[in-house]
């Protein structure tokens, strides 16, 4: 009997699935309510907040979303938050949607998580877990959650998880207050723990378009470093970059996302949207059907066309920027509007590491433009500072065989080190 890799499976389901155009991947956030208060986040609520918690989802309501979403094709689930276990009765939620066989993945910051709820997702175990680790020590963990004893209560989960041995990952959010114990977190994860670890440098705005939680956010110069620093991250940009490589293709839609197509979002108010980032169109779920509103609401979103050309519209570049309207729509009120920082760290990334960077309209990053013999200098001081750290790696690798040559030597001969 032929068998398939998990990985094969979904790629040849999820094509089969995009050519039909069904709603293949969800998103439902249950609530935005959190036991956190993170620097950086778009959307976290208190949990005190009454208001908030009186206009979610009931779970009757949930269990009917379930049932349309599933009947209408849906395979691969995420319930996010806020935080996911900030409602009591999301077990409730998850099991329902369990039964009805959809592959779930659960997103969490993993203090609310207690010995009784790890046991209980043995018994109704998940397709993947992901925690949130926001730093490696306490001091740096509690200065992004502003709470007092949540890194305790994080690491406990963790454990709590590790020790059932559910499907666990963990990763993290690159800000200038955790930003210089990533590698830690990233050897705790995979060394000491033995699971997967990423993180993410990209900040946006609050979904009210608040714009507090860029005030955390890296310098496109520390996002690259972080790149330069790891040489994983380096084979990934390249592997994207040399995938997507060819000429532009020049799309007459404002989106290019698999919003609308193969996937959806679901807000914790039964507002239904193209993705968890925006929210400029969505469609009340409560007053109508699923299926009404996949096939018709989503589907008109999805095809809206541009109404201007910009330099992001035929860019080369899109693999390895992030730029999409949802950015657009929360840091410049405008889902067509190029965001400045996102081009940026294209552009400085992929002068650092190589990339072929052809003209694609009015861009100050390109040659000629404004902002590129400050990008250049910026380029050409990572590649240097780059080449130092890889001196020093190197010398700091042979150190000690030279020092245990030298010491050997010393004490054949029956004297000092200095004897050779």
């Amino acid at each position: 009997m032929e068998s398939l890799s998990y990985a094969d499976f979904s790629l040849e389901l999820h094509n089969r699935m995009l050519a039909e155009r069904l709603p293949a991947n969800g998103t439902i956030e249950v609530t935005r309510r959190c036991p956190l208060t993170c620097a950086h986040c778009y959307n976290n609520l208190p949990m005190s907040d009454r208001e908030a918690r009186s206009r979610e989802l009931s779970y009757e309501e949930h269990c009917r979303l379930v049932d349309e979403i599933a009947d209408a094709g849906c395979f691969w689930l995420l319930y996010t938050g806020g935080e996911i276990f900030a409602r009591k009765d999301f077990l409730d939620i998850y099991t329902y949607a369990k039964r009805r066989g959809l592959m779930i993945t659960l997103f969490t910051n993993g203090t609310l998580i207690t010995p009784e709820i790890a046991d209980y997702l043995v018994e109704w175990r998940p397709f993947n877990i992901e925690i949130t680790l926001y730093g490696y020590t306490k001091e740096t963990y509690e200065r992004l959650t502003g709470i007092p004893g949540s890194y305790e209560r994080c690491i406990r989960g963790i454990k709590l998880l590790k020790e059932r041995n559910l499907p666990l990952k963990l990763k993290s959010v690159a800000v200038t207050l955790n930003k210089h114990e990533l590698l830690d977190m990233q050897r705790f994860a995979e060394s000491e723990l033995g699971v997967e670890f990423k993180y993410d440098a990209m900040m946006s705005p609050r979904i009210d378009c608040s714009q507090s939680p860029l005030e955390v956010r890296l310098r496109p110069e520390e996002i690259v470093a972080l790149d330069l620093a790891d040489p994983t991250r380096i084979a990934e940009w390249r592997r994207i970059a040399e995938q997507f490589d060819g000429p532009a293709h020049v799309s007459e839609e404002v989106y290019n996302c698999g919003g609308g197509v193969n996937s959806f979002a679901v807000d914790p108010e039964g507002r239904m949207s193209i993705c968890v980032l925006s929210h400029a169109d969505t469609y009340d779920l409560r007053g109508g059907s699923f299926n009404e509103g996949w096939e018709n609401f989503l589907q008109k979103v999805r095809h809206k066309k541009v109404t201007r050309l910009t330099k992001c519209v035929a860019c080369h570049m899109k693999s390895t920027c992030g730029m999409c309207p949802a950015n657009g729509e929360l840091e410049n009120g405008d889902p067509e509007s190029p965001v400045d920082f996102l081009c940026q760290v294209a552009h400085l990334r992929a002068h650092t590491l190589g990339f072929d960077v052809p003209p694609h309209g009015d861009c100050e990053y390109c040659e000629g433009g404004a902002g590129y013999s400050g990008l250049m200098e910026s380029v050409e001081d990572l590649q240097r500072r780059a080449r130092e750290n890889r001196l020093i790696s190197n010398l700091n690798r042979f150190l000690p065989v030279l020092t245990e040559q030298k010491s050997a030597s010393g004490c054949s001969s029956g004297g000092c080190g200095s004897c050779v």
